[in-house]
């Protein structure tokens, strides 16, 4: 059997499968756009009988308690942002509050069009397990209604002869308390707006007299302060309106600690990412000094244009969600190496949309200067080349799982590997893919795709968490020396 043949015939499909689930729904606020409407939605309910209202609030309660953990929480949110347009001087009862925010209320099936791209690993808790045993996070790309995406979350244990066992999921989900007033850096909020050309003269006066670690709260005091200057041109808003976009796609979300890990739905907050958080490559990060922080790269959408973003955790209960910044980046498929490397931060790229890119940088939020490592160079791959995932650290070389599209668009799993000192330089790879959408995959939102986030390898098992044709996903394992051994080296 020659190579070719050989790897196809190693990989191995498990039989479970990651469904999306249409009752897992969160609440949303629901506010229409006509700020007329708004008042008028709010007058008829002031007007309404109080028995009147009790009786709606009550049918309310009846109909969606059990849906959610904290639906009076919710709806006393939503009333308090919509409570400026209440008539002046109106005082009215904690019921009409309540009625008021459900009518602002919505729900949202947050998988109910697919639950695809996963990334996979290593749960920070490890306690507890049989020999040969690893506990895992798997996070989800969840999408819903108007293909709005959001990441959500999985566990479960890798038992000792590979299977998965996935821990149950409860009915319910839920987002997270949003932080905006943390501390942001002034270097890097300049970087940024200097490569956003919006680093000028009302810039400079705004951040002036900004320390160098500022709030939210610091960045409007400065900017009122210029708007209360009467040499200011009132007609220029477009730095500001560009400070103030780039400072709320910076922020932190919370979960209750008591909430299971499938509970969690980390949902689009800023307006960078008002259509969708996508295809978040989860890596545990080892630094020099031994300290583990997970890190996750993503693509913001607003319907319009993408951005790369960075998402920080220690614990999976409080995330930071921070704007890469350089000239660097650019596109989608950042993929963070899980340590430094002779002292710097390295991560892969496709900044072209083509190509596969590796950058190294002494910071992490800063990116200036790629590399091209691999350009499309089988069939299977003419299109474009990406990777699936950040690299794994193996005795060969790092590992990278990649993909790649081919004729009628369709998508392919592979593999290469780098060396572990200088990951410029590829060392070998398949000339195969290792995945190609068979018939039960190739049926979907996106027809013909197969695509991970990122993969493990445990036992000497590397496990691959895929998605099929945008709609689910599923799972697939080969042993990693085997897999090794079908690579061709490169000259």
């Amino acid at each position: 059997m020659n190579k070719k043949d050989k790897i196809k015939f190693l990989v191995k499909r498990k039989r479970t499968k990651i469904e999306r689930d249409n009752s897992r729904v969160i609440c949303r606020a629901h506010i229409p756009g006509n700020l007329q409407h708004i008042g008028m939605i709010i007058e008829r309910v002031i007007k309404l009988p109080e028995d009147v209202a009790k009786n709606l609030l009550n049918n309310v309660y009846t109909d969606f308690y059990d849906r959610h953990k904290n639906i009076k929480q919710q709806l006393n949110k939503h009333f308090n942002n919509v409570s400026e347009y209440l008539p002046q001087n109106t005082q009215i009862s904690e019921t009409k509050k309540m009625l008021i925010g459900a009518y602002f209320t919505m729900e949202y099936a947050i998988e109910s069009a697919a639950l695809f791209n996963p990334s996979i690993v290593m749960h920070p808790n490890q306690e507890g397990l049989a020999n040969g045993e690893l506990r895992f996070i798997m996070s989800l790309r969840a999408t819903g209604e108007g293909h709005i995406s959001s990441i959500v979350f999985r566990s479960g244990i890798i038992q000792n002869n590979g299977s998965l066992l996935f821990d149950p999921i409860t009915e319910y989900v839920e987002t997270p308390e949003v932080l905006r007033d943390y501390l942001y850096d002034k270097y890097f909020f300049r970087c940024q707006l200097k490569t956003m050309k919006s680093w000028d003269s009302i810039s400079r006066r705004i951040f002036e007299y900004i320390p160098d670690n500022f709030t939210y709260k610091d960045l409007k005091i400065s900017i009122n302060r210029l708007y209360t200057d009467p040499s200011f041109d009132f007609n220029n808003h477009q730095t500001i309106n560009n400070i103030i976009w780039l400072a709320n796609s910076n922020y932190q979300v919370n979960f209750d600690s008591k909430s299971k890990i499938s509970e969690r739905v980390i949902f689009p907050v800023s307006e960078n990412e008002s259509r969708g958080i996508e295809d978040a490559r989860f890596v545990k990060f080892i630094d020099e000094d031994g300290e583990i922080t997970y890190y996750a790269t993503y693509t913001a959408y607003n319907g319009t244009s993408i951005l790369p973003q960075l998402l920080e955790t220690k614990d999976f209960l409080s995330f930071k969600i921070i704007t890469l910044n350089g000239k660097a980046v650019h596109n989608k498929g950042m993929a963070l190496f899980p340590r430094k490397i002779k002292g710097q931060y390295v991560i892969l790229s496709r900044l072209d949309g083509e190509n596969n890119f590796i950058m190294y940088s002494n910071n992490l939020h800063l990116w200036n200067e790629a590399k091209i490592i691999q350009r499309p160079q089988m069939p299977w791959e003419f299109i474009k080349i990406g990777n699936c995932g950040s690299p794994i650290e193996t005795s060969w070389g790092w590992l990278v799982i990649t993909h790649g599209v081919g004729a009628m668009r369709r998508y392919s799993i592979s593999a290469i590997l780098l060396d572990l000192e200088d990951p410029t330089k590829m060392i070998a790879r398949l000339e195969e893919p290792l995945l190609i959408p068979n018939e039960k995959e190739r049926e979907g939102y996106v027809p013909n795709v197969v695509y991970s986030c990122g993969s493990i390898i445990h036992n000497n098992q590397l496990i691959i968490p895929y998605a099929m044709s945008d709609i689910k996903s599923g799972i697939a394992s080969v042993n990693i020396k085997d897999l090794i051994d079908c690579m061709k080296p490169c000259n």
